[in-house]
């Protein structure tokens, strides 16, 4: 049972008979008893009168997948079981991370009849959100109190990375159209494929001349080389404790899924292979022999439910899962925190294993440079002290990942997944991958 505003408001109303039947020689005391009383009997009634909750029947409609910080339709829906006309109010029990609206849906629903409203969900985290019940208050015909009860309706949404990065895809994707075949490459080294034969043009590199096919066409033929296809990309994103350090909006962990999928998505366009690994200690997701469009959809769907772990990654097993998928990468990127040479420590021990089978690029996603403060106090001063320190930490960092072999780039989680893309694609115009 509950009661409404309108019982509150009728018991006030109360003082009119009380002042009234007071100067007729009444009790004042006897007058109020019996407004209070008969007030409790017309609550009492109206619950007696109401639609019975537990005859109502809530079926929901909405997307099973949807992105994250991006609104979806949905629609609720309550079907009168009972006999009697329904008046409700209707909350849906979703999590606040969901985006429900909070106020509550009003039906009125005669008795075998059907009822729908929209309920769009704005969810504002990853992951999968639930929802166990929905909680129904049928009210009396005169609005003063009613009955209330809790439906079970479960239901769950199931919200995926928002990839806001795409936004970069077509600039890069007109630079790798570039590379594959409107602009030939005149590079020659492993890691390159041989794509056509032209006449020599004085200032082009003499090894890549063909001597066979010049002496079948009585001048000077040259080779031209195109980027490798049909290599590996293995894309390792950090979900220990460092994943989730505020950078930005947002944490770690988002800035280097939004690079991994830009990433992705250009590989697989340029006919190389992805694998996906997220681990701490545990692998948390791994995508990997997933090909062409499929790729997009498994990798958003195999990110989508991880959060960061409060514990420091395991390299060693990392790296061991990295062998495990049987393959020999070209390129290994691994996204991770690279701005603290103690945490960095086990990190950069198991670089040299890498870099000795596969190009290495390590790329952090950092709060950027930010403006220096001005000293007008001494917290001025040891916010721009910290921030220096901060900043010389990630050069030695990133110092240490160039002597183990590899290639460090730290930027914002804004600036972040354009960098590596074009990393990957410099890579692909040097011939090196």
């Amino acid at each position: 049972m509950f009661v409404t505003g309108r019982l509150a408001l009728l018991v006030a109303l109360g003082v009119v008979p009380l002042v009234l039947l007071s100067t007729a020689g009444l009790s004042a005391w006897a007058v109020a008893g019996g407004w209070v009383l008969l007030c409790l009997v017309l609550a009492a009634v109206d619950t007696l009168l109401a639609a019975d909750p537990r005859r109502v029947e809530i079926t929901r409609t909405h997307p099973e997948r949807a992105l994250r910080d991006e609104t979806v339709a949905g629609e609720l829906r309550v079907r009168n079981l009972g006999t009697r006309l329904l008046r409700a109010r209707v909350r849906d029990a979703w999590q606040p991370t969901a985006g429900a609206p909070a106020e509550r849906q009003r039906f009125t629903v005669p008795p075998g009849e059907r009822r729908s409203a929209p309920l769009p969900l704005r969810p504002r985290r990853r992951g999968e959100l639930r929802s166990a019940f929905v909680a129904v208050r049928a009210a009396g015909p005169l609005g003063l109190a009613g009955r209330q009860g809790v439906i079970d309706a479960p239901g769950r949404i199931r919200v995926l990375p928002p990839f806001t990065s795409r936004r970069h895809l077509p600039s890069r994707l007109a630079r790798l159209r570039e590379l594959d075949g409107n602009t030939s490459l005149q590079v020659r080294g492993q890691g390159t494929e041989f794509d056509s034969l032209r006449e020599y043009v004085r200032g082009d590199d003499v090894r890549s001349i063909d001597w066979r096919a010049t002496a079948r066409a009585g001048t000077t033929m040259l080779r031209t080389w195109r980027p490798e296809r049909d290599r590996h990309v293995v894309i390792v994103i950090d979900t220990g404790r460092t994943a989730a350090a505020r950078v930005g909006d947002g944490v770690r962990l988002d800035a280097a899924m939004e690079a991994a999928l830009l990433l992705s998505v250009l590989a697989t366009r340029a006919g190389d292979h992805v694998h996906l690994l997220m681990f701490d200690r545990l692998p948390r997701a791994r995508v990997t022999r997933v090909d062409g469009g499929p790729l997009l959809p498994a990798l958003v769907d195999a990110m989508a439910p991880v959060d960061p772990q409060l514990i420091d990654t395991d390299w060693d097993a990392a790296l061991a899962h990295v062998r495990g998928f049987a393959v020999r990468p070209a390129l290994v990127v691994l996204l991770t925190a690279a701005d603290d040479p103690e945490a960095a420590r086990a990190f950069l021990a198991s670089l040299p294993a890498i870099a000795s089978r596969s190009r290495l690029l390590v790329a952090t996603a950092t709060d950027g440079p930010g403006e220096t403060p001005a000293h007008r106090d001494a917290s001025d001063v040891y916010a721009a002290a910290a921030a220096e320190r901060a900043r010389h930490d990630a050069e030695r960092v990133a110092a240490a990942i160039v002597r183990a072999g590899g290639d460090a780039v730290s930027a914002s989680a804004d600036d972040l997944p354009p960098l590596v893309a074009d990393r990957y694609l410099a890579l692909k115009a040097a011939g090196r991958l």
